[in-house]
């Protein structure tokens, strides 16, 4: 082990926990009180709504989801507040669960094909779908919180990546170049463009950056279904040509690593974490297609955008106050 030189309190550097993430105690699934409205699945945890054949949502539809949208933001906001050392991710859980429920909606992840908690807690080397559990997070971990609600009828998914304290330099870089990354895509989207168009967006920037994009784990469209087409890859697949059209709604969720991209999958059969055990990050916000460019779903009416290009950086909806370098003050 190499030493390192004592300093003042005042001085002390960020720092990169170096512990693999290993798995926890995980509670009993909470309840959901019965008049909330519930997905299909939430009795016995098997989705039967299936993809709608249009995939053009109609006014009525997307007014439901931007009020889902913006319920996602404000229960997202309310997990971030709490996250700090010491914390468990399920405490954090618990937190989501109350807060959907205040909404008058679902915790989406709760029961979905057998996922037993309200929220997806992936820390440090966890791609995605981190079970919350009785893990304390530690000063120098990253942690991204995926946030899912059905309100209304349809669904709004919405994901941050937060750092724990002080982090090292190249975990800043990494949670900047993902949010980055997650808004060049969003501003790729346009009526008549395709798929390949985002991840191509994603992808340079992120490879740019020097960093890894994850190939195992996509967005997809959302609406009254959880999950539906079409398949959103976050990096460049020449055969992805899928075309948008105004009314279309789906997640762009970039999984940016800072080794190698490739998953391995937890004995849980949820919890992907890389194969090198190096950092990994995630933004994600649901997006609706418009005759005039993209509209962010997953925010609040006084942030809301009707068209994102690849603006100044300053402008994108941020969940947590920003300082100058992109970083919670």
């Amino acid at each position: 082990m190499v030493k390192r030189k004592r300093r003042r309190p005042a001085m002390r550097q960020p720092r990169q926990s170096s512990d693999p993430v290993t798995p926890g105690d995980v509670s009993v699934m909470r309840s959901v009180p019965e008049d909330i409205a519930r997905p299909d699945y939430a009795a016995d945890g098997v989705p039967i709504l299936q993809a709608p054949a249009n995939l053009i949502k109609d006014d009525a539809e997307l007014a439901r989801m931007r009020i889902a949208g913006a319920a996602a933001r404000r229960v997202l906001r309310e997990v971030a507040a709490e996250i700090t050392s010491g914390v468990t991710t399920d405490h954090l859980d618990a937190v989501c669960h109350e807060a959907c429920i205040a909404e008058g909606g679902y915790p989406s992840p709760l029961n979905y094909n057998g996922y037993p908690k309200s929220l997806c807690t992936s820390v440090n080397e966890i791609i995605c779908h981190g079970i919350p559990d009785s893990r304390a997070l530690r000063e120098g971990d990253i942690i991204n919180c995926d946030v899912t609600i059905f309100l209304n009828g349809v669904h709004g998914d919405h994901s941050e990546t937060f750092a724990v304290g002080q982090i090292d330099q190249r975990s800043e870089e990494l949670i900047r170049t993902t949010r980055e990354c997650l808004y060049l895509g969003i501003g790729a989207v346009r009526s008549g463009g395709i798929v390949s168009d985002i991840g191509k967006a994603i992808q340079g920037h992120a490879e740019d950056a020097g960093f890894g994009v994850v190939r195992e784990f996509i967005g997809h469209g959302v609406g009254e279904v959880f999950h539906h087409q079409p398949n959103i890859p976050h990096y460049y697949e020449p055969s992805a040509r899928f075309q948008f059209e105004p009314g279309m709604t789906f997640t762009i969720e970039p999984m940016i690593t800072i080794g190698s991209p490739r998953a391995n999958l937890w004995d849980d059969g949820w919890t992907a974490a890389t194969a090198d055990l190096s950092r990994t990050a995630q933004f994600e916000h649901t997006v609706l297609v418009r005759e005039d460019g993209v509209e962010i779903l997953t925010v609040e009416e006084q942030e809301a955008q009707p068209f994102l290009s690849n603006a100044d950086p300053h402008t994108w909806p941020s969940t947590i106050p920003l300082n100058q370098s992109g970083f919670r003050t």
